[in-house]
This record gives C-alpha cells, sequence and structure tokens, in this order.
C-alpha cells in the first residue's frame, strides 16, 4: 500500500470517528442547528475523501520551487491588457469619476 493510500485510509478513519462523536453530541444536546452543521460538514469531509481517492492520484503539475529563477521577458506588456486599469492609489488617469 503506497503512502497516499495510507494516508487516504488515515483520514476516513477520523472522519468516522468523528461522526461517532457527532452522534454522541446530538444525543447530549440534541438535533439542534449546531449538531445538524457538524454532521453535514462531516458528510462533506467524507464526500471529499471519496473524491480525492476517486482522483486516483491525478495531481496537478508541481508549482516552481521558491529556490527557480522565474525569467521576465523584457519586451514591454500589450498596452490593451491596461486598457481599462486605472494606477492603484493615484485614481482615475482621466479625472475625477462622475456617476
Amino acid at each position: 500500500m503506497s503512502l497516499p493510500d495510507e494516508e487516504l485510509r488515515a483520514a476516513q478513519r477520523c472522519v468516522d470517528q468523528l461522526t461517532v462523536h457527532i452522534g454522541r453530541l446530538e444525543r447530549e444536546f440534541g438535533p439542534g442547528l449546531e449538531t445538524r452543521r457538524l454532521r453535514a460538514d462531516a458528510e462533506h469531509l467524507r464526500e471529499g475523501l471519496a473524491l480525492l481517492a476517486a482522483s486516483g492520484g491525478d495531481r496537478p503539475p508541481a508549482a516552481p520551487s521558491a529556490d527557480e529563477p522565474i525569467t521576465i521577458p523584457e519586451a514591454p506588456y500589450d498596452q490593451r491588457l491596461w486598457k481599462d486599469a486605472d494606477d492603484e492609489g493615484l485614481g482615475a488617469r482621466h479625472g475625477p469619476h462622475r456617476s
């Protein structure tokens, strides 16, 4: 069994234990909004783990390391990118905004 499989099983056991404890809290405090919310949160955790397990380890490509330099081209940016933009803190380039 691989490490991700072991971690998924461990997380599922934790959610199972959490569900047991939520059941005890429901018996103690009653089926109010708070306990229903806890039960729903636990169910969301269970669904998330099921989705993760079903993904079969499909992982997005790793982000570049913080140590790797990022190359920024010397060419100027296309001015159309800034067509509707204002410089933050300096106000509108075309005078004050009128309603």
